[in-house]
């Protein structure tokens, strides 16, 4: 496979997180993911198992959420979240911080919180985003968050649910990179629907997007590689 189409194609988490997907709808997106050879798919909880069964020996990561889209759940319900996730075949987390507490400053919680589930997924050998939802937020908490995500080593910070008032923005982006260490990792998600938007977040250090028109991103990316078209 192109090198060049592969980096693009290993940018994206297929999304397939609607509250109202159906399983003829998962199995066809996970099969997309497979054709088009993607990071991984984010999928609802409750199909995690199954996704994780049609991605097995494959290179497309099965993923899920903890704590979405809101994050108000209590921690010990996150962590049975994540640790159910893990046994299901979750080998990726994207974890809603508690807004109510990062909105009331109440940083002790907010840290412990995202330490745990950390720490959770690091000794079961997966990865971690923590996701801002930074629509809600103002600069001083994503500032704060960024230093709390560095602190505990989460291997992505992330901008958005999809399901907020607002996506990614530059100006987030930016602000998310310059505030965390060079190991953590940004991650753009809500409004990446064109390869010229992947491209520019890209440009500003972004390693991951998560996206729903996934095809044509990367049927775009293809025609421009004069690439054969992926029929599916």
């Amino acid at each position: 496979m192109d090198e060049q189409y592969q980096k693009i194609a290993k940018m994206i988490d297929h999304s397939l997180l609607s509250p109202i997907l159906t399983i003829p709808e998962l199995e066809a997106g996970c099969q997309l993911a497979l054709a088009y050879d993607v990071a991984s798919v984010c999928i609802m909880p409750c199909y995690l198992k199954r996704c994780a069964e049609i991605l097995e020996h494959s290179t497309v990561e099965p993923s899920t959420t903890v704590g979405f889209p809101h994050g108000g759940h209590t921690m010990l319900v996150k962590l049975r979240e994540a640790e159910q996730a893990l046994e299901d075949g979750c080998t990726e987390l994207d974890v809603v911080v508690n807004l109510s507490r990062v909105l009331s400053e109440d940083w002790k919680y907010v840290e412990t919180e995202i330490g745990l589930l950390t720490r959770t997924a690091h000794q079961a050998g997966q990865k971690i985003k923590v996701i801002f939802e930074n629509c809600y937020l103002a600069d001083k908490h994503k500032i704060e968050l960024c230093r709390i995500c560095s602190a505990v080593n989460v291997d992505w910070v992330k901008t958005s649910t999809g399901y907020g008032t607002g996506g990614a923005t530059i100006e987030d982006l930016k602000l998310m990179r310059e505030h965390t260490l060079p190991q953590v990792q940004v991650k753009a998600a809500g409004g990446i629907r064109t390869l010229d938007k992947l491209l520019e977040v890209r440009d500003l250090g972004v390693s991951r997007v998560g996206a729903s028109a996934t095809r044509d991103i990367l049927n775009t990316c293809r025609e421009r590689l004069k690439l054969p078209a992926i029929t599916f």
